[in-house]
């Protein structure tokens, strides 16, 4: 399969197959099967949110592939004294094999993808993170053997770049995918987004306000900040409307007895999970903080690798 010069934006560009070929590549290259190289290649990372394992993970993965991942903070480029998006991408291209980018705004992205004539990762905007839920799917399959059929629960902010990614990956890979959160129009996904995901989906998708409810006979648990980055002065309001939501011992009891229970990281003990759950034999959070690795070099082998 070639997939090579094509952006990675959103699961929604990329088939069944073309997910499930990624991933086989990723657990192949994690397990020592599959042997692949990016020598002399550049990648330049752009950040404009504060990151931990997007910016090791990458870096770290260009380094073992043999080439060379380029840290840039948006605020030290020409971005940050008003040069457009697009004479971004179509300079830095002149210097790189690939852009990873990790940006407030999903538009900004697609803009420098506009004028980019190379690759163009996505490693978290406003709308989707779609790096991370390939690390998750690769986590999922390493434990669980499959996707299809599975009942994925996702508890939290549904609006938001996390579970829109979630469900776009997952039901499109067969899994019975639920959104748990607060019956408020702001917590529930953008309504495009959620037609789209249902359109392409061989499993499903459904939204839900009642934790004990969605909770029963759940495989995958997973859960994210209630107050992202950005989103400070709504703090009091947000942990007041999550009352009820929190990961603990007694909703996690709802799950299947081999529930496995994931998290993005990084996590607030005692907020949306308590550190009975994530520190408990059910949590996979740091199998699925080392699959970020995996999972993003076979992106970029197969994005900017040799076809």
């Amino acid at each position: 399969m070639d997939l090579k010069g094509r952006n990675f934006l959103t699961l929604l560009d990329y088939s069944k197959e073309e997910l499930e070929y990624l991933l086989d590549t990723g657990l192949k290259m994690k397990k020592g099967e599959l042997k692949k190289k990016l020598t002399n290649k550049s990648l330049a990372m752009l950040f404009q949110k504060s990151s931990t394992r997007t910016r090791m993970s990458f870096e770290a993965g260009m380094t073992r592939l043999g080439g060379a991942g380029m840290f840039l903070d948006i605020k030290n480029t020409q971005l940050g004294r008003g040069e457009t998006l697009g004479d971004t991408g179509r300079t830095m291209s002149r210097y790189v094999e690939g852009i990873m980018a990790r940006l407030n705004n999903h538009k900004d992205i697609e803009g420098i993808a506009e004028g980019a004539t190379v690759p163009v990762i996505n490693a978290l905007t406003d709308m989707y993170h779609p790096c991370q839920t390939m690390a998750d799917m690769l986590t999922v399959l390493e434990k669980k053997g499959n996707i299809e059929g599975l009942k994925v629960v996702y508890i939290g902010d549904c609006g938001f770049n996390m579970f829109h990614s979630t469900m776009i990956g997952f039901s499109k890979l067969g899994a019975n995918v639920i959104g748990l959160c607060p019956d408020k129009e702001e917590y529930k996904p953008k309504g495009e987004v959620l037609e789209k995901a249902k359109a392409q989906a061989t499993g499903s998708v459904t939204i839900s306000h009642s934790p004990g409810e969605a909770m029963k006979d759940a495989d995958v648990v997973y859960t994210d900040v209630w107050v992202s980055m950005g989103q400070d002065a709504e703090k009091e309001q947000r942990l007041a409307d999550f009352s009820g939501f929190q990961v603990n011992g007694e909703l996690m009891g709802k799950a299947k007895p081999d529930a496995i229970f994931m998290h993005c990281l990084p996590a607030h003990r005692g907020e949306e999970v308590s550190a009975e759950v994530i520190d408990g034999p059910q949590s996979v959070v740091f199998d699925e903080a080392e699959n970020r690795l995996w999972a993003q070099n076979a992106i970029l082998v197969e994005l900017i690798g040799e076809a």
